[in-house]
């Protein structure tokens, strides 16, 4: 079976073309090696992954015959992605966080006093 058709069977892409593309950009591997799309897959080969800034590793475990269900993805491959990989992307997710949603609207009075005083500290340092 083709690694971009496993990988849209396997429900990690939510279309074929897109996997083909991820294949084409060198998001994927497979035993190591960066692969084209139409490369074949067999159970036993190691999957490394790069979507959404995570390394997702699979073992093949078997060939699906079509796309299936949610549930029974975990019979046709095996999911070693390191838990670290989700945390770290989890934090880069609250470090992105700010107090006010950006594009909410006009900057609040608290926000403009803020700024003013920023500006006017920086412009009393290059004063002296």
């Amino acid at each position: 079976m083709r690694i971009d058709k496993y990988l849209w069977c396997i429900r990690y892409f939510k279309t074929r073309s897109i996997a083909t593309q991820a294949c084409k950009k060198g998001s994927v591997r497979v035993n190591g090696d960066i692969v084209k799309p139409s490369r074949d897959v067999y159970p036993g080969d190691n999957i490394t992954l790069r979507k959404n800034q995570i390394n997702y590793q699979i073992e093949v475990l078997d060939l699906p015959p079509s796309r299936v269900g949610a549930k029974l993805v975990d019979l046709y491959r095996k999911d070693a992605t390191p838990k670290e990989a989700f945390e770290t992307n989890e934090m880069l997710q609250y470090a992105k966080t700010y107090y006010r949603k950006k594009g909410v609207g006009r900057p609040t009075k608290k926000d403009r006093r803020d700024l003013d005083d920023f500006t006017e500290s920086t412009d009393d340092e290059n004063e002296v």
